[in-house]
């Protein structure tokens, strides 16, 4: 799965990446936005034969966050996340909306509201995202989570979309006292995957 390097592999994210230009064009609200988005998502992860296997590639400590494609005006990227067995992520939000579907694997995620001192409070029930499902976070329906990879012996794949550029969104991790760490999370990768290479498809046309 994910290993092919052929840009005709790419389409599907191609079209995601069309698709919802598109519907930000339209200048859309938000609700709007993770409605018609979630399910443009919900299409991309319907299938796992697209995403390169470079893109996938766990780390053995850290969670990988790769960058897969970010719009020329920063509207919104794209991201590979990337959980080794057992990984997590700290407590944290996300400043801006956003939209998970869950490629290949599982993973939980438990909500947190901040309580009158600023100190984290779970917020309901863990919520397990499977394939093909999709979630959304965002300070207007919720955006403060911790997520883990509900395996501690494979590795989960999803793929985040967020309303900017998110790894040069200045954002926070909370501590259980309340304590607030500002953070810039970057991206793992430094090169992209290319699905605008069409030339077999017109060749072929």
């Amino acid at each position: 799965m994910g290993s092919s390097p052929d840009p005709d592999a790419l389409a599907p994210l191609r079209d995601f990446i069309t698709g919802l230009a598109t519907l930000l064009d339209q200048h859309p609200d938000e609700p709007r936005i993770l409605r018609e988005g979630g399910a443009l998502l919900a299409k991309l992860v319907a299938r796992d034969d697209w995403l390169p296997e470079a893109w996938a590639r766990p780390h053995p400590e850290y969670y990988q966050q790769h960058l897969l494609h970010c719009d020329s005006a920063e509207r919104f990227s794209i991201v590979s996340f990337v959980w080794g067995p057992g990984q997590r992520t700290p407590i944290h939000d996300h400043t801006v909306w956003g939209l998970i579907g869950m490629l290949r694997g599982a993973e939980d995620a438990q909500a947190f509201a901040l309580d009158a001192a600023g100190r984290p409070v779970a917020s309901g029930a863990s919520v397990r995202l499977l394939p093909g499902q999709v979630e959304a976070v965002s300070p207007s329906v919720g955006d403060i989570h911790r997520v883990n990879n509900v395996y501690d012996d494979r590795v989960s794949v999803s793929i985040h979309v967020y309303g900017a550029n998110i790894g040069a969104v200045r954002r926070s991790v909370y501590a259980e006292d309340g304590t607030r760490k500002p953070f810039v999370s970057g991206y793992s990768n430094q090169t992209l995957p290319n699905p605008w290479d069409r030339s077999r498809e017109l060749a072929q046309s």
